[in-house]
């Protein structure tokens, strides 16, 4: 086997397994995704990428040895508080990764990668693991996982695309993923997404290269970026494969890099 799960793992495995393998932290969230999706779907997600690709490696002779912890179901969703969220300060949940990643030093891992599933926690992971690059002798690797696609294998996936509302918020791409992973979870049938004037700007900048918040868009959009009435389990499917792929292919080429 490839991978193991750090729980089920006695310290005398986890630091032989320190000594060569990679050490894989998932990182979700709760919070609200419109009425259609529940509070957990970005970490239920991240959850099903990372898990498939560690399937997809399992067949593989040669993949490294990864240990699988368990997903931090808490992000950064201040953002999210005006319907429901579990909200860390970015503060705060920054200093829990890096007590994490600490502990993970401690107990003998030297390559590290976090894989993430909400986009409040991207700047924030992103810096904690530089972080720990400078105060640790360590690799250290992060993505969020809709970020990685199979770019080696063109095919159904590509089909499945829509980089327009990927990977939004409660929209199409959420709520078909939601659709192939979790079917029971997603409450049918999806409203249609009632436009807004004048359209938000977090996700649909004046100009290239801008990051533009406005108080009160999310309001506005009630919570969703997207129309996710079309929403489709078949091309979740797809784009959860792909996803996983990719991932599978990132985590072998950290390994071949940093042995």
């Amino acid at each position: 086997m490839s991978q193991s799960r750090l729980t089920e793992l006695t310290w005398r495995e986890v630091r032989r397994a320190g000594e060569r393998g990679i050490a894989l932290l998932p990182i979700g969230s709760q919070e609200q995704h419109a009425g259609h999706l529940p509070m957990g779907t970005d970490t239920l997600l991240v959850e099903e990428v990372v898990d498939r690709a560690l399937h997809l490696l399992d067949r593989d002779t040669a993949a490294p040895q990864v240990v699988r912890l368990p997903a931090l179901p808490y992000g950064h969703s201040p953002h999210h508080l005006f319907a429901a969220a579990v909200s860390l300060s970015a503060a705060t949940l920054g200093a829990v990764l890096d007590d994490v990643l600490d502990s993970l030093v401690s107990s003998g891992h030297r390559r590290i990668m976090v894989v993430n599933g909400h986009g409040g926690n991207d700047e924030i992971m992103r810096l904690a693991v530089k972080r720990l690059a400078l105060r640790a002798r360590v690799t250290v690797a992060a993505c969020s996982y809709w970020t990685l696609t199979d770019a080696g294998d063109a095919g159904d996936g590509d089909e499945a695309e829509r980089p327009e509302v990927t990977p939004g918020h409660a929209g199409w791409f959420e709520t078909s993923l939601m659709l192939a992973a979790h079917p029971a979870l997603v409450r049918t049938p999806v409203p249609a997404r009632t436009p807004v004037e004048p359209p938000p700007l977090f996700d649909n900048p004046p100009h290239p290269g801008l990051t533009v918040e406005r108080h009160g868009e999310w309001e506005r959009v009630d919570g969703a970026t997207d129309d996710a009435s079309g929403a489709d389990a078949g091309r979740g499917g797809q784009l959860l494969d792909d996803r996983a792929r990719g991932l599978a292919r990132a985590i072998s080429a950290f390994d071949a890099a940093s042995r």
